[in-house]
């Protein structure tokens, strides 16, 4: 992820877990929009006449963000991991909410390709169909689960992952892949 110097994110950040609760505000403005761009990924996958669009969706997920107090910001990539995950939540929540089938239901299938980015060819499968895919991975290996939402949902590189969960940069090119061997597996056989 681009955008405003990482120094100026890691302060405000640093701020906000020393209590400073309006250190929030400006921390929005520099981040904002990197989480459009997010957002966007997230709802490239939606189907056209979904009721949240990607603006909705930041302004969402930022909410849920400043309202957990109890997170002990690291740095950027540790906001993004937070950020993306909100969203993801939101998004499953959304399609389990309003009636989804568990597999289709209007949603535009996107794979996990080999550079993590969500792709419109038609292959295996939706948001919640990959989270519930990756809550059953997490049961077995909690890591790798970890390493493909940082890849694929936050859209953090192989270095910053690796960063992220204090683990070599061979374990997480080595955990992606097998996570995704496994998540193909996993999903192409629930279809």
């Amino acid at each position: 992820m681009t955008g405003e110097p990482r120094s100026d994110i890691t302060q405000l950040l640093q701020r906000a877990r020393s209590g400073d609760a309006e250190a929030m505000t400006p921390l929005l403005s520099h981040v904002y929009e990197e989480l459009k761009q997010l957002a966007r990924r997230f709802m490239s996958g939606e189907r056209s006449d979904h009721t949240l669009d990607p603006t909705a969706l930041v302004h969402e997920a930022y909410l849920k963000i400043v309202d957990l107090d109890s997170i002990e910001w690291q740095d950027r990539a540790h906001f993004y991991v937070v950020a993306a995950t909100a969203m993801r939540r939101i998004l499953v929540q959304h399609g389990r909410s309003h009636g989804r089938q568990k597999r289709g239901g209007g949603w535009r299938r996107r794979p996990l390709d080999a550079e993590s980015k969500v792709s419109d060819s038609a292959d295996p499968s939706d948001i919640v169909a990959l989270d519930d895919a990756l809550t059953k991975l997490a049961k077995t290996s909690e890591r790798r689960a970890r390493v493909v939402e940082l890849r694929y949902f936050a859209g953090l590189e192989h270095e910053e992952v690796a960063r992220v969960l204090s683990v070599s940069l061979s374990t997480v090119k080595q955990d992606w892949h097998l996570a995704k061997a496994w998540l193909l597996r996993e999903m192409s056989g629930a279809q």
